[in-house]
């Protein structure tokens, strides 16, 4: 693992951590290491905000494939963000995703989802989605926080098949 790397999983664990306990922290870090040693570049996109000297970043967006098997649609699910504890409600978040969600669109994906705050993330216009428009690979314990964006803008029609997401994300622990 590179050092860029071990400082990506660095402040997934120091932001979860100081938000949800160690336990979580613990489950993201090591969540964060599988998801940049074993997915395949195509399947991912990382983007991040460094700190003003540009040695460590301070928060980081991770985005990964997201297939239906009888859709051709792209779609690419974000999990997980992270913005480092001491830097949060600064707009840094919002202004990740915005450009995150900017550089999905001009590589061609449809539609970007995530499993998380409404609250949040509503702000970068993603919608609550029903989840038999568009199926999660695992059950949901809160289907209010599954969301979506259509990166053209138009509606989100079904989606058709079974989703099936990148390979370190292939756990209900996770969901």
């Amino acid at each position: 693992m590179s050092h860029r790397e071990r400082q990506l999983v660095e402040l997934f664990e120091g932001a979860f951590t100081d938000s949800e306990g160690a336990t979580e922290g613990r489950l993201i870090g090591g969540l964060v290491r599988q998801l940049l040693e074993t997915t395949p570049s195509e399947d991912l996109r990382l983007f991040t905000l460094d700190n003003a000297t540009g040695s460590a970043p301070v928060a980081a967006a991770i985005f990964t494939r997201l297939v239906y098997d009888k859709d051709a649609r792209c779609a690419f699910l974000l999990s997980p963000m992270a913005v480092r504890t001491d830097r949060q409600r600064q707009g840094m978040g919002k202004n990740l995703l915005s450009g995150a969600l900017q550089a999905l669109k001009d590589d061609g994906a449809d539609i970007a989802v995530t499993y998380g705050d409404p609250a949040f993330y509503g702000q970068a216009g993603f919608k609550s989605v029903a989840t038999h428009t568009m199926p999660p690979p695992f059950d949901l314990s809160q289907p209010d926080g599954w969301l979506a964006i259509a990166l053209d803008g138009r509606p989100i029609h079904p989606l058709a098949g079974a989703a099936r997401c990148v390979e370190a994300l292939n756990r209900p622990d996770v969901w």
